[in-house]
């Protein structure tokens, strides 16, 4: 296994430079970028029955991805806006690693291939007056 693509090196960059130092992100977006990992992570080992610390990125494949966005919906009844929001924190770590590790470009642009998906936004055109006064 090379140590390139060990996943343990790539996450303390992404957390410790990317996000904190480049990106400037506060401490709330930080939190939840780090929730949506540590549960991709904790899915990747159940299901590939591994300990988180034996994955590689390699792992993290593009099918694995969608498999865990699924089971965000469906077993947990997440809606569509947080399961974007998942999506948004992987892929975010996913550029990150395109760009760290050009080894693993390939993994990282499949991953990246992933879209959002699209769900109703009820638009209100304009309030009543009862609503106004409220």
């Amino acid at each position: 296994m090379s140590e390139h693509l060990l996943l343990a090196p790539l996450l303390e960059s992404y957390f410790r430079r990317r996000l904190t130092k480049q990106r400037n992100a506060t401490p709330a977006t930080v939190a939840s970028y780090r929730d949506a990992l540590r549960m991709l992570i904790l899915f990747a080992a159940a299901r590939l029955r591994k300990k988180p610390a034996a994955l590689t990125l390699e792992e993290l494949d593009r099918d694995l991805v969608l498999a865990f966005l699924d089971e965000l919906e469906e077993k947990r009844n997440n809606s569509i806006p947080t399961r974007n929001a998942r999506l948004a924190a992987i892929r975010s770590f996913f550029h990150h690693v395109a760009a760290a590790d050009p080894a693993s470009f390939g993994v990282a642009q499949r991953v990246l291939t992933i879209p959002i998906k699209r769900t109703h936004i009820e638009v209100t055109y304009h309030l009543t007056t009862a609503e106004v006064d409220t």
